[in-house]
């Protein structure tokens, strides 16, 4: 059974459910139902290429013609060809039809490669594919950031491909030729972090040359007498053995010319060695080609599949080696021209990206089949819309786009580039004034594209959004958008038919937009509302006033600027006259931000949300119960209920609701809801209605939240009280059929039940549950009418307890969440996601750090808090960092990157910037004529920075943004008191700018010269934000896969998650995170039902995609090496489960140094590995550093700190060290017999090791005493000196990796089925006969790990 893995199984859910509101229409049934369509029988045909023998295909009738064609052009021997078509009894298949519907296609049937004659663009095409074949083992694509490629270490560690590596090796000699010990940086305790081995030297890369130069030639294009020859284009290529020849593509292929460099001479060259392809001419004329290129392919082809497919969006490396630049014709042609994506298939050459997105969403999706095809374009055509609107942002920033108005100064321009609009992150024509200027025109455009977000996932019918990309690049902020047809030529204020394109001041509504907003209205939590116009007129609106709808040309419905989607942060918008509640109040707040466009997050509206719906069942059902018991006591007597109406105060909704049962019997329960302003329900006495038992059982309070927004309790105390109170589940039933109905014909009590529930909760509606927001409260100029007087009042009350529940609530379970180690940050990143799951914004940081600072475990959150404050400080740094580098100009970016990196983390204390010689004699040409584009800044303010100022402006910027204080005035400083790393800050800052350095050693700490210089920054790359478009039906089997294998049925879970892998791949295509996830659960599954090399198999594709898609040093990689590691163990591969593990912990301490609960786990895998192929003196530095970290992060009393003193004990056992290993075993027995009890099973192992232990001391001291006394001739019994079995090893592996077998027969499992199925239909129907203290039968009590 597996533990679920607390510390990493949150994670996968995570990122699978960042924004999974994807609903799928006809639940599960269906689904099943549906799959079975898609998985049609693939068969196999033959295909007979010129030149080679004919070898079978596997295909499925799902597939394109087209796909076959890819196949081909990847296979080692048929590579080279890519003109040709496939023929089928000598007809032509069509290229785009799929292969079930071509007749006579089927198991067996011999398809013919047949060479065709070129065009110029098949010709490119041919010499493009060529070049690709060259260049693919070359990184430099990946160390550039280019074409979709990323790097991928990880065959570096296996030697290659871990399937054959296992096999080739001999089992028996595999322990001794094993060198185990690390080097010297990753033992613990070690201080240095270099930065070399992150990108160890593939030498696989030491590319093998094929070819010196391939290049356009300088007489293209053809002249028209020798285009009617069938000339299409000229080649120049040099050859290893320096061989310079001319070659001329033409439309019967490629053949050498009489050209030289400065002479034209067209006619074939004698021979001519006319070849269909340029790879089988060249072998021709070169022997090293010949050879090179075919031990190329050799290579290529043996790398996994995973190392070379393009990942969907781009991933940038933070670090490169030098590269070497070479010469490259397709590459520099790309440069110039707009070649995106593939573009040369489409006709027109540029892409109509608007038609293109907005179409997709039109496409059929009653069906999985339909679905998928659906997702798979939505998700194909935004990932190249975001790399398209990423290379035209950079081409405008670099200042290769002509402005649409270049007459304006620059950050006042607009861009149109490839059918796509760009405009920059200012405020311009004061657009934001009130709202706080260029600050707030820097916030709109994310708070845009997370409302763009947040529209999309609902996904309504006929509700059209903007492609939206926001780009950071170079200081700038760019906001890319697709554009709506004819909205260019048009004036705004006649293109806008719903909404206000001033604030507020006009408004207009259309009754289509109301009628598709308000399908949006429940999903988002937006309320229909009542605003003013300028005339004073009431328009009704279903979202807020900035969103504007637009009617393009195309008849589409569109809205845009959707900057206040959701509500605003009354944390951070103070408002003049409103008071916020006191738990708000007690941490400082409300606070001034930089700008007035604050918002909570969606994720913050859907727990708050939740947290009210709990709050309401739990009312309606006391309520409900109390009504029965009132009925059970007395059947004379009608009870009489008072109810003090709600009075409404300015800013308070005082709501006291209390029911008094009249009633003669003494022991008349009374049972009494009150709520207090910030409406929460605090029952003082529930009753056992059921038995008429007429006990009353007082409980407290019985929401966990014990007051609706203060401190939150865990949750878990909520679930045992509902336990005890055995009516409750009954009376939630019977609350939950009240609400479901809409009030009517349910008799006057119930309805008067909910209706006091509605209130205190603050529904919008009387009869049910429904809480929704209204998005323009607190907007300037907005104006509400009279006759919403209330509801807006209760719309302010509504947004105070939200920003209330945010800091009592959600930052307090995320300390909780760390404290438990269910939330493990291991870097920004990390952190940044665990904050934004609970709808915490990073505005918050401050608080949040000050949370941790102030509670009482402040020890065993150490790793959050070091984690936080580099996360703030590089955050600040960045801040500052941005608008630094908007003054600098492009002559000068090196330059002035690598200063601010020195005043940053440098010791030296006065850091001087190099500027560029030519600097003064240019300066005074340009005073005349102002810099034209948007990044050419030509001041050198820039190099006045010193490393005190910047570090005084980092404090101040914290105090102002983040409400937090550094008394810190230089690096060396913070690193001494919050204890961090240089290289992590490094790590950080470069990742959050997009700066890419040079990977050597760094000295940080010399106090004589800067640690960087202007020849250490090789790039500088955009930062991107984008949608993620979701395939929600197999995020639907992932989350069923998941549920299944909870509840132990592993089999099931399996088949549903393999199933969620095929739609994963069919929507995403082979590389994304969600596969990655997917791929790791099923691993693990595989492992635990005893398929180790399938395991093996799915984990390495796991390591490898999370390296390419998510780097190959991220905290997810990380963890993926680790499991990777224990299956590689469990497979007899022991030197590289040792290498998997080193290299993991190389990345940890680089991410986030050695003093992390994580650490410990890690630490013991490799103490473990180490023991088991006796290495007893390193394992145990690793199993004591394993053992002082536990002890820090779980407390000296816990299950994990026993273990560790366990694992220990046995290293000292097998050393015969037996004093030491006895005094940690008692550790562990004390621990085990305080928490557990005597009779529990591990207290018992335990004291049974202790007793053997001692009685290997004592034989131990005996012969001893024996060489004592008689000298050498002793007779000496033999000692057991156990080397530990692999199996041991392995068991103690699973242990602490927390994966537990359960050995049962099949029988057992089947009754352990039935009896889980039967303790949840008792508790269901809230009557279990067993007693309630029994817990619900747990599958994990065989190995206790907290």
């Amino acid at each position: 059974m597996v533990n679920g893995d607390g510390a990493h199984e949150h994670t996968e859910e995570a990122e699978l459910k960042q924004d999974g509101t994807g609903e799928v229409d006809g639940g599960e049934e269906s689904n099943e139902q549906e799959v079975i369509v898609i998985q049609d029988t693939g068969f196999t045909v033959k295909i007979q290429a010129p030149g080679t023998e004919p070898f079978d295909l596997q295909v499925s009738p799902q597939e394109m013609v087209q796909e076959i064609h890819q196949v081909l052009m990847d296979r080692e021997d048929t590579c080279h060809r890519t003109c040709f078509s496939l023929q089928l009894d000598g007809n032509v298949l069509d290229n785009f039809a799929e292969l079930k519907s071509i007749e006579g296609l089927q198991e067996g049937s011999l398809l013919k490669v047949v060479e065709e004659p070129y065009t110029v663009r098949e010709a490119r095409i041919h010499v493009r594919h060529i070049r690709d074949l060259l260049k693919s083992l070359d990184p430099s694509d990946a160390y550039n950031g280019v074409d979709c490629n990323s790097l991928s270490f990880l065959s570096i560690f296996t030697d290659g491909d871990l399937g054959d590596s296992g096999k080739r090796k001999k089992k028996g000699s595999e322990l001794e030729q094993i060198d185990c010990t690390p080097p010297e940086h990753i033992l613990p305790g070690s201080k240095e972090r270099p930065l070399v081995p992150l990108q160890p030297q593939n030498k696989d890369w030491k590319p093998m040359q094929c070819l010196k130069v391939l290049t356009m030639s300088g007489w293209n294009p053809p002249p028209g007498n020798r285009k009617m020859h069938g000339d299409l284009m000229y080649l120049y290529i040099v050859t290893v053995e320096e061989r310079h020849v001319s070659v001329t593509a033409s439309t019967r292929g490629f053949y050498l010319n009489q050209s030289t460099t400065y002479t034209f001479n067209p006619k074939p060259a004698n021979p001519s060695f006319l070849s269909h392809s340029l790879v089988e001419l060249l072998s021709q004329i070169s022997p090293a080609f010949k050879k090179n290129f075919t031990a190329l392919q050799k290579k290529r082809v043996q790398r996994h599949p995973f190392e070379r497919i393009a990942t969907p969006f781009q991933v940038y490396s933070w670090t490169a080696p030098q590269v070497d630049h070479a010469m490259d014709c397709v590459r520099a042609e790309d440069a110039y021209t707009s070649r995106l994506g593939y573009e040369e298939h489409i006709p027109g050459q540029t892409r109509d990206w608007n038609e293109e997105l907005q179409t997709t969403r039109e496409l059929p999706r009653k069906n999985l089949p339909e679905r998928l095809l659906r997702e798979r374009a939505i998700f194909k055509v935004h990932s190249d819309f975001a790399a398209a609107a990423t290379r035209g942002a950079m081409a405008v920033i670099d200042g290769n786009v002509m402005a649409i108005n270049p007459g304006e100064e620059t950050r006042m321009q607009m861009f149109i580039w490839n059918n796509i609009f760009f405009s920059l992150g200012f405020d311009v024509r004061d657009h934001y004034r009130e709202l706080g200027g260029d600050a707030a025109a820097h916030a709109a455009p994310t708070n845009d594209l997370n409302g763009v977000r947040a529209y999309g996932a609902v996904d309504v019918e006929g509700l059209y959004t903007l492609g939206t990309v926001v780009v950071d690049y170079r200081g700038y902020r760019v906001t890319a958008q697709s554009i709506i047809p004819g909205i260019l030529e048009r004036e705004q204020e006649q293109s806008v038919i719903y909404g206000s394109i001033d604030f507020g001041k006009t408004v207009v509504s259309h009754s289509k937009y109301m009628e598709l907003l308000e399908k949006t209205s429940r999903p988002l939590k937006v309320q229909r509302h009542n605003v003013l116009n300028e005339k004073n007129d009431t328009v009704e609106l279903c979202s807020s006033v900035e969103c504007k709808g637009i009617i393009g040309n195309d008849g589409r419905h569109y809205i845009l600027d959707l900057l206040r989607t959701f509500p605003p942060d009354l944390n951070f918008l103070p408002v003049d006259g409103e008071e916020l509640p006191p738990e708000s109040q007690r941490q400082g707040f409300p606070r001034q931000h930089r700008h007035r466009l604050a918002c909570l997050r969606q994720e913050l509206i859907e727990a708050f949300v939740e947290h009210r719906y709990l709050l309401f069942m739990k009312m309606a059902a006391l309520q409900l119960m109390q009504q029965k018991a009132n009925k059970d006591t007395n059947k004379s007597e009608t009870p009489a209920i008072t109810e003090t109406s709600e009075t409404t105060t300015e800013s308070n909704t005082d709501t006291t609701q209390t029911q008094t049962t009249a009633s003669d019997s003494p022991s008349a329960p009374t049972a009494e809801v009150s709520t207090d302003n910030s409406t929460s329900a605090a029952p003082q006495a529930a009753t056992d209605g059921e038995e008429n038992s007429l006990k009353p059982a007082t409980n407290g309070p019985l929401d966990p939240a014990a007051t609706q927004n203060g401190e939150c309790k865990s949750p878990l105390e909520g679930k045992e009280l509902e336990e005890s109170i055995p009516g409750l589940a009954q009376a939630k039933e019977l609350a939950e059929t009240l609400v479901a109905e809409d009030g009517s014909g349910i008799d006057p009590k119930s309805r008067e039940v909910v209706l006091n529930a509605c209130k205190a909760v603050g529904s919008i509606s009387n009869t049910s549950f429904d809480i929704r927001f209204n998005p323009d409260i607190f907007s300037p100029g907005v104006r509400f009418p009279e006759d919403s007087v209330d509801d807006v009042q209760k719309q302010k009350q509504l947004l105070k307890d939200a920003a209330a529940f945010l800091v009592s609530c959600q930052i307090p379970s995320l300390v909780k969440d760390c404290l438990d180690h269910s939330a493990l940050p291991m870097d920004g990143a990390t952190l940044t996601e665990a904050l934004h799951q609970r709808g915490i914004n990073i505005r918050y940081l401050g608080t949040v750090l000050e949370f941790v600072d102030k509670t009482p475990a402040k020890s065993q959150l150490e790793h959050f808090y070091r984690i936080g404050i580099s996360e703030l400080i590089t955050r600040c740094a960045k801040h500052i960092f941005k608008t630094y580098l908007q003054g600098v100009e492009l002559s000068a970016l090196s330059a002035a990157v690598s200063h601010f990196l020195n005043c940053f983390l440098s010791s030296f204390p006065d850091a001087v910037a190099h500027l560029p010689p030519d600097e003064l004699v240019s300066r005074r040409k340009n005073r005349k004529r102002r810099n034209r584009v948007p990044g050419g800044g030509d001041n050198t303010a820039w190099a006045s920075l010193t490393p005190s100022e910047l570090w005084k402006n980092i404090a101040s910027e914290a105090q102002s943004y983040y409400h937090f204080t550094i008394q810190c005035d230089s690096v060396d400083q913070v690193v001494e008191k919050y204890s961090l790393q240089k290289t992590t800050l490094l790590r950080e800052i470069s990742i959050k700018t997009g700066i890419q350095i040079l990977i050597k050693e760094y000295n940080f700490d010399s106090r004589h010269k800067p640690a960087f210089t202007e020849e250490d920054i090789l790039n500088i790359f955009p930062v991107v934000k984008h949608v993620n478009p979701k395939a929600s039906d197999a995020f639907h089997f992932f989350q069923s896969g998941q549920a299944k294998v909870q509840q132990g049925f592993l089999k099931e879970g399996c088949e549903l998650i393999n199933e969620a892998l095929n739609l994963f791949n069919n929507v995403y295509g082979a590389m994304h995170v969600e596969i990655c996830a997917c791929l790791r659960l099923l691993a693990r599954l595989n492992y635990i039902m005893g398929d180790h090399p399938e395991a093996l198999s799915n984990q390495q594709k796991a390591v490898l995609m999370s390296e390419r898609v998510l780097g190959i040093e991220h905290p997810n990689t990380i963890q993926e090496y680790m499991h990777l590691a224990l299956y590689c163990f469990a497979n007899g591969q022991l030197s590289t489960a040792l290498k998997l593990l080193y290299r993991a912990r190389y990345l940890m301490l680089l991410v986030c140094g050695e003093d992390h609960p994580e650490m410990a786990l890690l630490d013991s895998n490799i103490g473990l590995v180490l023991h088991g192929v006796m290495e007893y003196d390193l394992s145990l530095r690793f199993l004591e550093n394993a053992l002082t970290i536990n002890t820090k992060y779980h407390g000296p009393r816990s299950l994990k700190v026993a273990l560790s003193h366990h694992l220990v004990a046995r290293v000292y056992e097998s050393k015969a060290e037996f004093r030491s290993a006895l005094q940690h075993e008692k550790e562990g027995y004390t621990i085990y017999k305080n928490q557990m009890g005597e009779a529990h099973e591990k207290t018992k192992e335990s004291s049974e090791y202790l007793k053997y232990l001692t009685q290997q001391a004592v034989a131990l001291q005996r012969t001893m005493n024996e060489i004592y006394k008689n000298g050498s001739n002793a007779s000496i019994m033999p000692l057991k000196f156990t080397a530990p079995s692999m199996a041991s090893v392995l068991e103690q592996l699973n242990i602490i990796n927390g994966i537990i077998f359960i050995p049962l027969s099949q029988k057992d499992l089947e009754n352990l089925k039935a009896e889980v199925q039967r303790r949840q239909q008792l508790q269901e129907l809230g009557k279990s006969e067993d007693p309630i203290e029994d817990s619900p039968l747990e599958l994990e009590d065989k190995i206790p790990i907290d």
